[in-house]
């Protein structure tokens, strides 16, 4: 078998990396599904209720993201990491005890999925900090390739599990399933031997976490490619997230598809997540990691302008049509996440990689509201086939701040003088 089937899972420390990252990550989805469920059915939530629950878990992103950078740079990542996993499962076990002894209440719910989340967003933050200690720079795109294709899985399968678990057992006690999930990730994590380098932070600014804050910020938007590839993802996801409310309208009201066709539809977005994992690396090999990142994105793009055409075709033939769309779009987001990740880490010194990490995200995550607005406005106004085709220009466009960078040149993430050729 290629060194892209086994490789980097020939080595003890990124095995027990991986396999943390990966069974930390069914648990990730099958919260995703037990906690609003409990809320749901055993808390009888109103939709107020489910509304704030949703936003107390996805707040931490924008709330204290750059902080967690300036930290995950100041102290060792993988003893946070562990940390992270025996906090969310001893967050989450107040949650069967609480409906045992009948204390649980919606505050009490909300102030555990903003522990989890908390939590969440300093493994995610230091995980992908943390990868670079243990392969090495020409190995990042096989280790992100790696690491994405559990996501990829998890996001595919941890979600039925949790489900499944639900149905059977309940949610209360599917959560026990979850806790279970964080502490064996906290044990493979635990067995990782490679030490970490000492982390040296200047003397003038070990108090000043707003100075290192914006040291952070400054190596982003002044290194070219780093701000080329924060442009290109700020506006790609803007334009995601233009399509992403008017989309469920789109195909549940525009083309009137049955639930069996929308489920069909979304599980595709799961297949193409795992086709983008096994094609980045071959990808890169033959057009180098810059102009992957430029194929990748516009080809999203590209495929998103098929949705309207649709509208033209019977039923049959238009769920088959938006299902192998929408499998395609999902494994040019993951070639271009897979990359873009690994050219990050490889050019951004190791003292960097949570601050560099932290502001990328924080931008990323900060514009989803703004797009889901302009999306949902756009479609009052101008309809929701038009808004779907402005989206899809949109995210077209993104790679055009990839394509006139130095990024589309590149060949390989291998340290700050990245290979290039080209004009």
């Amino acid at each position: 078998m290629s060194k892209i089937s086994f490789g980097l899972l020939k080595q003890n420390d990124f095995r027990n990396f991986w396999l943390g990252h990966t069974v930390s990550s069914f648990g990730v989805q099958i919260t995703t599904v037990a906690i609003p469920l409990i809320a749901a059915l055993t808390m009888h939530a109103s939709p107020l209720e489910m509304g704030f629950l949703t936003a107390v878990e996805f707040l931490p992103f924008l709330l204290i993201s750059l902080f967690v950078g300036v930290w995950v740079d100041r102290k060792p990542k993988r003893p946070m990491m562990i940390a992270a996993d025996i906090v969310r499962a001893v967050a989450l076990i107040a949650i069967p005890v609480g409906i045992f002894i009948d204390i649980l209440t919606m505050p009490l719910l909300y102030i555990i999925a903003a522990i989890v989340g908390i939590n969440t967003v300093i493994f995610e933050i230091a995980h992908v900090s943390y990868l670079p200690t243990v392969v090495k720079k020409d190995e990042l795109v096989e280790g992100n390739s790696k690491l994405e294709f559990s996501s990829s899985s998890a996001t595919v399968v941890g979600q039925s599990i949790g489900g499944a678990l639900i149905q059977i057992f309940s949610a209360p006690f599917s959560i026990l399933f979850n806790i279970g999930t964080y502490l064996v990730s906290a044990v493979y994590l635990a067995r990782i031997k490679k030490q970490e380098d000492a982390v040296e932070v200047p003397e003038g600014t070990k108090q000043n976490m707003g100075a290192e804050i914006r040291e952070g910020a400054k190596f982003v938007f002044h290194n070219n490619i780093l701000r080329a590839i924060l442009i290109g993802t700020v506006i790609f996801n803007l334009f995601t997230y233009v399509i992403e409310p008017i989309f469920i309208l789109y195909i549940s009201r525009t083309l009137a598809l049955a639930p069996v066709y929308i489920g069909l539809i979304f599980s595709m977005s799961g297949v193409g997540a795992l086709l983008g994992a096994f094609i980045a690396g071959p990808m890169v090999k033959k057009l180098g990691i810059g102009k992957t990142m430029v194929t990748s994105l516009f080809l999203a793009g590209l495929v998103s302008l098929v949705i309207p055409v649709a509208t033209l075709l019977p039923t049959l033939p238009a769920v088959i049509l938006i299902m192998v769309m929408y499998m395609i779009d999902a494994a040019m987001v993951i070639v271009y996440n897979i990359n873009q990740r690994s050219l990050r880490q490889g050019i951004t010194p190791q003292n960097l990689q949570g601050r560099m990490n932290a502001c990328m995200r924080m931008f990323g995550m900060g514009v989803v509201p703004i797009g889901a607005v302009l999306g949902g406005w756009l479609g009052g106004i101008i309809g929701t086939t038009p808004t779907l085709i402005v989206g899809a220009i949109g995210l077209m466009g993104s790679s055009i701040f990839i394509v006139f960078s130095s990024v589309r040149t590149i060949t390989q993430p291998a340290g700050p003088d990245v290979t290039s050729h080209g004009g």
